[in-house]
């Protein structure tokens, strides 16, 4: 039973760094568009990167790629808290069919 415990959060790890990758890249682009409340519940990892990169001192590329890391990281981290609820749910929800 280890092993499967194991694997499943290796594939909700991935699916969650997929999920978080393509969320920021459908929120960027509708960011002016959308509400910002929206945008937070979607992907909250473009907000917290927004304030959490600094405005000055360094290089573009180097705010850019933290920005990237910190929002691509958020959002991962996001939809591994919810990929993994939905798991225990759907899985407490057999056990009990049984």
């Amino acid at each position: 039973m280890p092993q499967h415990k194991f694997f499943r959060y290796f594939l909700l790890a991935g699916l969650s760094l997929v999920a978080g990758f393509l969320a920021l890249a459908i929120a960027v682009p509708l960011e002016s568009q959308v509400s910002p409340l929206l945008i937070a519940l979607f992907s909250p990892g473009l907000k917290l990167a927004e304030m959490i990169t600094p405005e000055n001192g360094k290089s573009f590329a180097w705010t850019f790629g933290w920005f990237l890391r910190i929002a691509i990281a958020a959002n991962a981290a996001f939809y591994f808290a919810v990929f993994s609820l939905l798991t225990y749910g759907l899985l407490a929800a057999i056990r009990k069919a049984k």
